[in-house]
């Protein structure tokens, strides 16, 4: 049977509501651990003891740096620490001969002059060793100097004699076309080197001993084949 006519807008059959719920909040992270200090106290109490350890320690070093900065200031503006200089003010060399059975024989001279340039620091030179040298080759050593002390602003001048022979072997082709090319120019290079042990004295204080050493290259001229030019060393600490 046919459906009565029905007046107005179908809408269908009517929707139940929605059956009543819950709301859930499920706890966050951050909730949980925040409250775990809490849960332990043994915890908190460690790390609020290493954050203060940590921070003390490092006030601390900042003092130090501080305080040993502001010392050693004080200390450079009182003393003035000036570089010592070490010359050859002359040198001579009299023989200087490479003979057929590999002996070498010299005969050399040098006057070393040291400029102690500070005010109001002296040094004692406790040991000094003098090794002269050719191309790489040690032909005579000494280590007979005496100690002394150098006072303030002073020039002190050491005599250096090598004197005798070295059977130096065979000096290989290189090292013998060097000798034989400066012996025709009349003059050789020469390598001296000092090894020192030396202490610093300012008031009434004096340093632990220091161990510089001094390096000279020298062109010298052999007997009368030239003038000796006046020649700085470098200083190696």
């Amino acid at each position: 049977m046919p459906e009565p006519y029905l007046n107005g807008a179908y809408y269908g059959p009517s929707i139940p509501p929605p059956p009543s719920s819950k709301t859930y909040h499920r706890p966050s992270h951050r909730s949980s651990s925040g409250s775990s200090c809490c849960c332990n106290p043994f915890t908190c109490c460690c790390k609020c003891i290493f954050n203060c350890i940590c921070t003390c320690i490092f006030q601390i070093l900042c003092t130090l740096l501080i305080i040993l900065a502001v010392i050693g200031f004080i200390l450079w503006f009182i003393l003035r620490p000036n570089k010592v200089n070490f010359h050859i003010s002359n040198a001579s060399l009299t023989q200087f001969d490479y003979n057929n059975n590999n002996t070498l024989s010299y005969n050399l001279h040098l006057n070393v002059s040291i400029r102690n340039p500070n005010k109001r620091i002296g040094i004692y030179y406790d040991s000094i060793e003098a090794r002269a040298y050719y191309h790489g080759l040690n032909f005579g050593n000494l280590t007979n100097i005496d100690p002394f002390y150098q006072g303030h602003k002073n020039t002190t001048d050491l005599d250096l004699v090598f004197k005798g022979f070295i059977n130096s072997g065979q000096l290989g082709s290189e090292l013998g076309s060097k000798y034989n090319e400066e012996k025709g120019n009349g003059v050789y290079e020469i390598g001296l080197r000092m090894y020192m042990r030396i202490r610093l004295k300012f008031w009434w204080i004096k340093s632990k001993k220091i161990k510089p050493m001094i390096k000279c290259d020298l062109n010298v001229p052999f007997k009368t084949n030239g003038t000796f030019e006046r020649t700085q060393c470098h200083l190696d600490w």
